[in-house]
């Protein structure tokens, strides 16, 4: 598979925060969300896609060796959410709430 996000797939994604990785996932989790709520199923599809992306350059990442539980934890339940029957009984509210502390807090600190 080709990689959305090209510039960080080649490094750059190493050079920000956990907390800026995971708020950027949170942006294209965001972004899936919103589009499946508005009926854009393939938009929010590949919106998805870059979520992933995303979120396995996170736990490739060796800096974040220390979180690979929570990680994979997380991207097991993201895919059972979009993709398969929602074994963990996620939901939109929950995966925006989750999300919410890693934009919020990335903010915070950008500043």
């Amino acid at each position: 598979m080709n990689p959305q996000h090209k510039k960080l797939a080649s490094g750059n994604w190493n050079k920000l925060t956990l907390i800026k990785q995971m708020a950027n996932v949170g942006s294209e989790v965001e972004r899936t969300i919103s589009w499946k709520n508005k009926g854009n199923l393939e938009y929010s599809r590949m919106a998805f896609i870059r979520a992933l992306e995303l979120l396995d350059l996170t736990i490739t990442c060796d800096k974040n060796r220390k979180r690979l539980k929570e990680l994979t934890r997380v991207r097991e339940a993201l895919v059972d959410y979009f993709e398969s029957d929602n074994q963990f009984s996620s939901s939109d509210k929950l995966w925006q709430k989750y999300f919410f502390a890693f934009n919020y807090s990335a903010r915070i600190n950008s500043n």
